[in-house]
This record gives structure tokens, C-alpha cells and sequence, in this order.
């Protein structure tokens, strides 16, 4: 059959429509940006960047941007956040690891074209920390609140209280951490710092929302809870974040928790449930999230070595529907490494009505992950999860069976070269 003039010039149209879209007959388009903040490693300056990949939506392939890798502007990157629609990236470098944390502080990039990375400004902690070693707050964890136009900076300490007291005003212990509350500019991704209106001192707004003894790590879960994990004591501070003006609320008191939070651990939202990973234990606890606590789900803790053995669960992830729970595990004694899903992986589980979990039954679960897992996440067109490796500097991919929850080689290979230590990864599903 012979095409008219006009459909041989339809056909090239097309042609050239997919190929600027980057679509082939095995590939597809680009369905995400994903960056990968990474720790410096080598003298000759490889790291304190943040490598970035265009996500292809048909493999899950992953391709390294143009410019790539990117300074971070700051020492030790540990982890970053999106603004809504994916215009703003912020990046928390948490300094060089002296009393003073040099090269701390907030980075702010722009998202440009394919993904591409403009460094805007940085924010640096400006105050001592509380304690008896006097030194400098380091900022440990980002999370943007529910309304998407507050970023919330959590510190391991509160500043020093003005009056020489090593409790800080409005803490309970001398070695409290803080949440400090920042509007974001829609238009520019600059920050503006909330005053605390419930704390005052000599009638002026303290200039943080304080936390229990060294706070590690918070996650925003379902109803405007933001739940802050307390290594000092094993403890919880839960926040209410839902009057979306920047004011923080305590919903109901400090709780201790019989978790070894102190180790790796994690905090994951899924739907209704929050899940906690005890990493001395290798269990993980589950609760309900209200105004007036955790409640503990019946058959928490949930016993991890049901499905790898000796392991120690760094992270966890919810897949978009909350039916599953993905648990990432490294490595903690070479002789549980004789089946090498065992070292480092990903163990699956099902999350029923409940909360309750249950392992998921396929045969390749545990599934194997890159060397010293740190982080992990979906995608956000909920078909792949993807791991920061920091001891062989890579990210580890699968495809989620949306059916049943297993995991799934990539088509094109599943291991992802990264410049520097990787810490953690962020995606974004907005690639106009």
C-alpha cells in the first residue's frame, strides 16, 4: 500500500514527535527526574554533589542528566525535598562533622529543563546548640508540610536559651533538638523563617518548635501529624500540622517507645499507619497516628528475619495504594550473607485493612539491592523503587508487580552508577 504525500509527512511528523520526546520502539519517555545526594568519599573531591537521572516510564531505565553531577553547595549531603509541582529542590548538607558543622546549612536549586539543577541560595544555621559540648545545631532532615507551602528544617539541637539555662526555652531536656518552620516563595523558592507564637520570651516569638533529645529523622503522615523520631530516648514528639499557617500544635504528649530507635531506623506513612524499624531487633512496629498518640496495631512488632535473617532495616516505603510495605536491609554478619539476598535487600510485605503485615510469597523475596543501602523510594508513576547504595556507589531499581507487590529485574539491567557516597534520592513526577 503507497502513502499519499500528506501521510509519508504525517508519519515523519510523528517520527520526530517521538524522538523528541526520547520514545524508541523499546523505550518510552521520560516519566520522572530523580537526584541522588551523595556524601564526598575520595580526597580528590568526588561527592558533596547530587547526581541527577531522567527516568525512562517504559523500562525504568535511568540516564544521568545533562551536567550532571551537581555541587551541592555544602558538605555532606544527606537528603532532599521537592516543592509541590517540582519547581524548587532543597537540599540539607549536614557539615563536615566538627562542633561547628562547617559547610552546613540548606541548599536551594531551581528545576530547569530535562531536570538540569540551578543553585539559588543557602541558608547556614546561624546559632549554637544546646548541650554540654556547646557546639553548633546541624540540621538533620527536611520535610515539607501538608499544605506544600511550609518547609520544616529539623536540628539536632535547639539554640542555647538567651538567660545561660542549658534547657533551651520551651524544651524539657538540655539536649533537645528543633523544628524550624520556613514559608517558601511560590515564585523564587526563597524562605522566610515562622516565628513559634506559642512560645514567647519577654513577649517575642522563640524562633523554633522544639523536640525531644536528638532527633534523627520526621515524616508527615495522614491527618497533618508530623511525627519526629528521638534517638536520645528513645522517643516520639508528635506534631499537628493542619492549620497550614506554620504553627506547629502538640498532639498529645512525648512518648517513649520500646524501639531501639537509636540505631538505623526509619518512620514511614502509610495510609493510616505509621511504620517504624527497630534496627538493633530487626522489627518493625506499627501504629495508628491521632491527636492523642501512637496506638499500637495488634501483632506489632512484626519480626523482619521472617523473611531475611539477621538483617538490619534501614528504611521502609509505602507503595501510592498502601497495600504494600517495602523494608530495606543491610548487611550485618558475613555469615548470614551465604544466600546474598540476605546481605543487603529489600524485604515485601503486605499491609492488610488493619495495619497487621504479612510477607509477600513470592520466591525471590528478599529481593538484592547495591552495597550499604541508605534510602528508598517509589517512583512517582508508582512502576519502579529505587535504592541509594553508599558502600559501591550506585542506585538499585525494580519494577513493582502492582498485582501482587513483588519485585522485578528492570528490562534494561537494575544497577545505576553514582558519583560520590549516595545518601538518599528524591523524584519528581513533573518534567515540563
Amino acid at each position: 500500500m503507497k502513502l499519499s504525500r500528506i501521510g509519508r509527512a504525517s508519519l515523519a511528523t510523528i517520527a520526530s514527535l517521538a524522538m523528541g520526546l526520547g520514545m524508541t520502539a523499546c523505550g518510552g519517555g521520560t516519566v520522572a527526574f530523580l537526584w541522588v545526594t551523595a556524601a564526598k568519599t575520595t580526597s580528590n573531591g568526588a561527592g558533596n554533589s547530587i547526581t541527577g537521572f531522567k527516568v525512562d516510564d517504559y523500562t525504568g531505565n535511568l540516564t544521568e542528566m545533562v551536567k550532571s553531577p551537581y555541587p551541592s553547595n555544602g558538605t555532606n549531603p544527606a537528603m532532599s525535598v521537592l516543592a509541590p509541582g517540582g519547581r524548587f529542590l532543597f537540599v540539607v548538607n549536614q557539615g563536615d562533622g566538627t562542633p561547628q558543622h562547617a559547610g552546613a546549612g540548606i541548599s536551594v536549586f531551581s528545576v530547569g529543563g530535562d531536570g538540569v539543577l540551578n543553585f539559588q541560595q543557602s541558608y547556614l544555621p546561624p546559632f549554637p546548640g544546646s548541650g554540654t559540648t556547646q557546639d553548633y545545631a546541624s540540621p538533620v532532615w527536611l520535610q515539607m508540610d501538608s499544605s506544600g507551602q511550609h518547609l520544616l528544617v529539623l536540628t539536632s539541637r535547639a539554640p542555647i536559651a538567651s538567660n545561660g539555662s542549658a534547657t533551651p526555652y520551651g524544651c524539657t531536656v538540655a539536649d533537645c533538638g528543633a523544628v524550624f518552620v520556613y514559608s517558601v516563595a511560590g515564585d523564587t523558592g526563597r524562605l522566610t523563617l515562622v516565628q513559634n507564637q506559642q512560645v514567647k520570651v519577654n513577649g517575642l516569638a522563640i524562633t523554633y518548635f522544639p523536640t525531644g533529645p536528638r532527633p534523627f529523622q520526621m515524616k508527615l503522615v495522614a491527618g497533618g501529624f508530623l511525627v519526629i523520631a528521638n534517638s536520645g530516648d528513645q522517643s516520639v514528639t508528635i506534631y499537628n500540622t493542619s492549620n497550614n499557617d506554620g504553627q506547629l500544635t502538640l498532639a498529645g504528649n512525648q512518648m517513649t517507645i520500646q524501639t531501639n530507635v537509636s540505631s538505623i531506623s526509619s518512620v514511614t506513612s502509610g495510609g493510616t499507619y505509621l511504620y517504624l524499624t527497630d534496627g538493633a531487633l530487626n522489627k518493625i512496629y506499627a501504629y495508628t497516628v491521632s491527636a492523642n498518640g501512637l496506638g499500637s496495631v495488634v501483632g506489632s512488632p512484626f519480626d523482619n528475619n521472617q523473611v531475611v535473617v539477621g538483617s538490619k532495616p534501614v528504611w521502609t516505603a509505602t507503595d501510592a495504594r498502601a497495600k504494600f510495605l517495602f523494608v530495606l536491609n543491610q548487611q550485618t554478619s558475613s555469615v548470614n550473607c551465604q544466600n546474598t539476598n540476605a546481605c543487603n535487600s529489600i524485604s515485601a510485605y503486605n499491609i492488610e485493612s488493619t495495619g497487621k503485615l504479612t510477607p509477600i510469597s513470592g520466591i525471590n523475596n528478599p529481593y538484592r539491592v547495591g552495597a550499604g543501602p541508605t534510602c528508598m523510594l517509589q517512583d512517582p508513576s508508582n512502576k519502579y523503587v529505587y535504592t541509594s547504595n553508599s558502600l559501591d556507589s550506585t542506585v538499585t531499581g525494580y519494577e513493582i508487580n502492582q498485582a501482587t507487590g513483588e519485585l522485578n529485574v528492570l528490562r534494561r539491567g537494575s544497577t545505576f552508577s553514582v558519583t560520590g557516597q549516595p545518601t538518599c534520592l528524591v523524584a519528581s513526577g513533573s518534567v515540563d
